[in-house]
């Protein structure tokens, strides 16, 4: 066990000790627990990030929390709340700039530990984030199969709109523990009025799809694996109305969240944990294990699905990393922003017991510079701000 690490969550932005050409700050919040960082640069220039929090992950306290990094400030400012539902637990948050100028914010809401009843909510601003119009119901309960979302809306050439989503499947008498879990795509060809699906093929176990477009117009899209191995792979030809299978690549992943997004160059920039199952020393029974229901969890690899996987939890997250690509995502070279243990065989953020460095997001801006947000053992939001050629220096 490491010794408490104390966390100055000031949202100062400073030159990080050592490293002239990095800048880093906690994101200010009052929550025990933070975790699930998404950021968005905003119509006016602003950086604006959110992300959930409250005691643990699972509780019907877990609220969307949002602040802004004002353009050419070096404070984030203080958290605010835009959810709260005092029946469900509400999560992963993205924002979407819409080209009318609207600002979608967008989160699932659970009960209790319970995925596959996730719904999807949204909010809408009109002023980038300084005021937020009703709360809605954007896709409703689905009987036997939650909606999950992760990653931001993309906007294609043709005019859609696709938005990676994940179903977390129903098996009756058991609990939820991702063993089911598949990809698809929600496209909208009328500015998000009405959505069709497109399921990705042979997907089962990856998600978290995060899609970027390549320079022949093509999608790329990296996934998440639930068996803890590696980081997958698809492609698509025709704006996201068919995909190839998910193969895996030389990247390893530990079932923990990944983001990819395009640099204004072409170059593709990849936030991932450089570790996997193979890392592991020890395994958890679910990711809610923790949080009692009437479903005991189900034990991890007790080969009662079909192929004898199931979903694994407890790999190490850490180190956090970052890479690029310059050949369309077939190779890469990268450079760990953040080392540790990464310890995460619980979710516990109240006796500070979870060191895992995770979930990260990455965008990059018209200056060029590359900004990330990821967990901090699940007390803080980090962020960090980099460039291209930083990467390239480690």
């Amino acid at each position: 066990m490491t010794a408490e690490l104390e966390i100055t969550a000031d949202g100062a932005v400073r030159v990080a000790a050592g490293d002239p050409d990095r800048f880093d700050a906690f994101i200010p919040s009052t929550c025990v627990q933070n975790h699930a960082a998404n950021l968005m640069s905003l119509a006016n220039g602003d950086l604006a990030c959110v992300w959930f929090g409250g005691t643990q992950e699972g509780m019907s306290d877990i609220s969307v929390y949002f602040s802004r990094l004002p353009r050419g400030a070096a404070e984030w400012s203080r958290a605010e709340k835009l959810s709260d539902d005092s029946g469900r637990s509400e999560q992963n948050p993205v924002l979407f700039p819409a080209p009318d100028g609207t600002l979608w914010l967008m989160w699932t809401a659970q009960l209790a530990g319970n995925q596959d009843t996730a719904i999807i909510r949204r909010r809408l601003s009109r002023d980038n984030g300084k005021s937020w119009g009703p709360i809605e119901t954007l896709f409703p309960e689905h009987r036997g199969r939650g909606t999950f979302i992760r990653q931001p809306i993309v906007v294609l050439d043709n005019g859609d709109w696709l938005l990676p989503v994940f179903y977390c499947h129903s098996t009756p008498g058991r609990k939820w523990n991702g063993d089911e879990d598949t990809s698809a795509v929600k496209i909208s060809s009328d500015a998000g009025k009405t959505w069709r699906d497109v399921d990705v093929p042979g997907s089962r176990g990856c998600v978290h799809m995060s899609i970027a477009r390549l320079d022949d117009g093509s999608l790329v899209a990296m996934y998440r694996s639930r068996w803890a191995d590696n980081i997958y792979q698809s492609r698509s030809a025709d704006h996201g109305q068919t995909w190839s299978a998910p193969v895996a690549t030389a990247l390893p992943n530990n079932n923990s969240s990944i983001q990819l997004t395009r640099l204004d160059n072409g170059h593709l920039a990849l936030v991932f944990n450089d570790s996997s199952a193979r890392d592991a020393t020890g395994r958890r029974l679910s990711l809610y294990d923790e949080i009692e229901d009437d479903l005991p969890p189900v034990l991890a690899g007790d080969g009662s699905n079909a192929d004898g996987r199931t979903a694994f939890w407890g790999a190490p997250r850490a180190p956090m990393t970052l890479a690029i690509s310059a050949d369309g995502g077939k190779s890469w070279r990268k450079r760990n922003v953040e080392i540790g243990d990464g310890f995460c065989m619980t979710n516990n953020s109240r006796d500070q017991t979870n060191r895992e460095l995770s979930y990260p997001s990455v965008k990059q801006t018209a200056d060029g510079a590359i900004h990330m947000a990821f967990t901090f053992h699940r007390r803080a939001i980090k962020y960090v701000r980099v460039t291209e050629a930083w990467v390239k220096q480690g």
